[in-house]
């Protein structure tokens, strides 16, 4: 197995080995690639689409997943490939309790990182050779002027270099349900209520430095919480946890803000949840990149849910596609069009907006069924109750 698995995990992005896996009909996937506004109304993208996603139905394990990469798309791309091989090729077995399931998902999380930093020693090596090539003591507007070509290749093996990727994960299996993530990438588990009431609860972490429990996290390495609150980013990122990431990793006594630092700040350990037993109450499972819930953010002007938000836009669009795919396009599709008119209005607010992904899992095939005649009749929209007021991480009940 250990063979097969290292073959397979090599290929190239455009021979990846997961494009034979069999995708969950259950579920479906909508994106939008980031956008820098203009006044004319126009737009124009900053760079590629960063965020990766899947969702897998092998035999009666389902695998979904949704990765915002930064600095580039060579952390997230590695990440889509690489977890599914260390999660879907015999790891998991029927005798398995939860705690050994959250082991092997967490030694899934530390085996891919471990693995992306191996496939970035050609670039390190390049990069110090260049390095070495070239006299000490040059500031970097000479070493621009004589050495142009090598500055800009080693910018190159920089930014490759410095990239990384949020992950969130949901794994069903043995009929229970497991979350994990790093970063701010989120998921919503949604369940019907007696009172026939959908709630709304996120079980993924924040990874971010607003978050109380990672600047304690931070605070017990010896960093200086008050210059990272000030900062309001830990190295080149928001993020306190991620994949990838080697500058702030492996580099981190160079960036004065972490240099203080006992050990390794930003880490790849994931926060991780579950076994949740799959019962007739649930209704629907959400993963999302921060794009989504941060436009929602931005384009409001008032204090609200975005978790609700999003849930609400998820359960309109169930009764207008004919299938889940159309039903998270066109959630995003809203987004964004409600942040670029934010924009439009008010163009000191939303200037521009990140990538989104937005996978949505529905649990009751009836209702997968029904998006085959879209306004299905006997289904109503959703409306919000007072609990869309309450904090982000907690949560909250819309009506059916």
């Amino acid at each position: 197995m250990a063979s097969k698995r290292s073959s397979i995990v090599s290929q190239s992005p455009t021979e990846n080995w997961t494009d034979d896996l069999p995708v969950c009909k259950l579920s479906g996937v909508g994106f939008l690639t980031n956008q820098r506004y203009r006044e004319d109304g126009g737009r124009r993208e900053e760079h590629e689409l960063e965020d990766r996603s899947f969702h897998f139905n092998v035999d009666d394990t389902y695998l979904y997943g949704v990765f915002d990469g930064h600095d580039g798309t060579r952390a997230s791309d590695f990440t889509v490939q690489r977890l599914p091989a260390e999660l879907l090729l015999g790891q998991l077995t029927a005798d398995m309790n939860d705690e050994q399931i959250k082991g092997a998902i967490r030694q899934a999380f530390i085996v891919v990182e471990k693995g992306f930093f191996q496939s970035l020693d050609d670039a390190l090596a390049e990069k110090t050779e260049i390095q070495l090539s070239m006299p000490e003591g040059l500031s970097s507007y000479e070493a621009y002027q004589q050495f142009p070509d090598e500055v800009a290749r080693m910018q190159a093996l920089q930014d490759e270099i410095s990239g990384g990727t949020t992950a969130v994960v949901a794994l069903i299996f043995q009929n229970k349900l497991f979350v994990a993530n790093v970063g701010d990438s989120r998921a919503l588990l949604c369940r019907e209520t007696p009172e026939g009431s959908i709630s709304v609860t996120q079980l993924s972490v924040d990874h971010v430095t607003s978050n109380n429990d990672e600047l304690t996290r931070l605070a017990n390495l010896g960093l200086d919480i008050q210059q990272i609150l000030r900062n309001r980013r830990i190295g080149n990122q928001e993020n306190t946890r991620s994949i990838g990431d080697y500058c702030v990793k492996g580099g981190y006594k160079d960036f004065d803000i972490l240099s203080a630092a006992t050990e390794e700040p930003v880490i790849a350990e994931p926060h991780i949840c579950g076994g949740f037993p799959i019962d007739e109450t649930f209704h629907c499972l959400v993963l999302m990149s921060d794009g989504v819930y941060k436009s929602i953010d931005e384009a409001s002007d008032v204090e609200t849910n975005s978790n609700f938000d999003v849930v609400r836009l998820v359960a309109e669009e169930l009764h207008c596609q004919n299938n889940m795919t159309g039903v998270a396009q066109a959630v995003v599709d809203r987004v964004g069009r409600a942040h670029h008119d934010t924009y439009m209005t008010q163009m000191s607010k939303c200037q521009k907006r990140d990538d989104m992904t937005l996978l949505i899992r529905i649990f009751k095939e009836e209702i997968a069924n029904s998006l085959k005649s879209p306004r299905a009749p006997g289904r109503q929209s959703v409306s919000g109750s007072d609990a869309s007021h309450e904090s982000r991480s907690a949560s909250c009940v819309c009506t059916i």
